[in-house]
């Protein structure tokens, strides 16, 4: 019997661990039971995959630097990958803008709707400590970016998954050291980072063997533990504005893929789409980073030269589903208090977005700092902004969700425009998890 794929055995934990989670919320005892003997699971599939990431990165990031023969072609990979990011993120937030402008959510929402909201999540631990942090990144200085970039302890780096560009920038420092040495003294390390590469790869192998089990746990306990129904159908409106425009970036996507790479938008979407699922459930970029890195180059064909690095910078600045997210909360929120936006106002919007979303946290909930620091860019009302959070906080956790798809996505998609562009997008080269299992049994 021929065995069915990865994304559709994902597809069905996801499907199972919804119903099962609303079966639960329906029970007395559903709740404490999934919080207490399903949800660990998820957690831990979570932490494995966070586990590696930052082995990953290193490895596969000195591999493919340490197997350049020209250096000036890492600078190629790396000005056209920021070069590209910055204008998907425009796109992103642009669409955002649009749809919003159009479709007016914000006027929808009823001074009842409002009171409920701001006297349920007003007061709520996750907005004042969202607002907390989006304070502290806007006292900042204008270079700090550049600075928390740059690590006084590699170690203590590495510890850290929130880290990644600090990690990142140590990696790139070793892996180019390494060619200056030349190849005969710098073999001993590059065989090392070459075996462990292949060693964290196999983990990743591993790990996903338990996926569709682990999603079904994650989305279970997403379900018993989501706000009350009523207000959340009070945002449909908002929210459908945010998914329509998250779907239309899928499509640019694809469109992108179909234009500069001549590969077929629905194979590329079908390869990508266990990185997608996780994403979905993870709601986390970082943690799914290991799956993207190994569909990208197994299942797509992107070299390691350029895979090693685009998906590790992208899963950190590249955030195209958060900045799309920013433009449409922040005029949603303005429409339901009141507050009158100009022409300026939404390009300094796109401006901010654009600039908050490099360097935030590749982690669930750093979407509602940088929609602070958005808010503040325009002049909205500082006493305001915790009622303007209450807003959108009931259903901020399912779009994140969704948004972590969409920067998923636009990572793998800049991953292969840059690998075609740099005639480093070759055929797939699938590895299995028990490619060498004879050898050991």
């Amino acid at each position: 019997m021929r065995k069915l794929e990865l994304h559709w055995q994902i597809l069905i934990g996801m499907v199972l661990g919804i119903v099962f989670g609303f079966i639960m919320t329906g029970i007395s005892w559903g709740q404490g039971f999934v919080s207490d003997w399903i949800q660990p699971l998820g957690t831990i599939f979570v932490k494995l995959l966070k586990l590696i990431a930052i082995p990953l990165i290193i490895a596969s990031l000195v591999k493919g630097i340490s197997d350049l023969k020209d250096i000036s072609k890492f600078r190629d990979i790396g000005v056209r990958t920021i070069g590209i990011y910055i204008v998907t993120t425009v796109v992103a937030i642009t669409i955002g803008l649009v749809l919003v402008n159009v479709l007016q959510p914000g006027n929808g929402i009823s001074d009842d709707t409002v009171a409920k909201l701001t006297q349920t999540y007003a007061g709520d631990a996750g907005v004042t400590s969202k607002i907390e942090e989006a304070t502290r990144q806007k006292d900042s200085g204008p270079l700090q970016f550049l600075v928390d970039m740059v690590p006084d302890n590699a170690l203590k780096a590495m510890s850290d998954n929130g880290l990644m560009l600090q990690v990142i920038f140590f990696t790139i420092f070793l892996g180019i050291s390494m060619l200056l040495i030349g190849e005969d003294r710098a073999k001993p390390l590059k065989d090392f980072f070459d075996a462990l590469n292949d060693v964290v790869l196999k983990m990743v192998d591993l790990i996903m063997l338990t996926a569709p089990y682990a999603v079904f746990a994650l989305l279970a306990g997403v379900v018993v533990s989501s706000s009350d129904p009523d207000l959340l159908l009070a945002l449909l409106k908002y929210s459908g504005v945010v998914v329509g425009g998250l779907l239309l970036m899928i499509v640019f996507y694809a469109t992108v893929v179909g234009t500069f790479t001549k590969k077929n938008p629905f194979w590329f979407l079908k390869e990508i789409s266990p990185a997608q699922l996780l994403a979905f459930s993870t709601s986390s970029s970082a943690a799914t980073l290991p799956v993207t890195m190994e569909r990208v180059e197994e299942h797509i064909g992107v070299d390691k030269e350029v895979s090693s690095f685009v998906l590790p910078v992208g899963a950190t600045i590249n955030m195209d589903g958060t900045s799309l997210y920013q433009g449409v909360a922040a005029v949603f929120i303005s429409q339901a208090l009141g507050f009158d936006l100009t022409f300026g106002d939404q390009l300094t919007i796109v401006l901010t977005a654009l600039l908050a979303s490099i360097g935030s946290a590749a982690v669930p909930g750093a979407g509602m700092v940088m929609l602070v620091i958005v808010l503040e860019s325009i002049g909205f009302p500082g006493d305001k902004l915790a009622i303007g959070l209450a807003l959108i906080f009931a259903v901020d956790r399912p779009l994140d969700m969704c948004r972590t798809v969409v920067n998923v996505t636009g990572d793998a998609t800049v991953s292969m425009v840059v690998a075609k562009s740099t005639g480093q997008l070759g055929t797939p080269n699938i590895k299995e998890w028990d490619d060498h299992y004879e050898e050991v049994k």
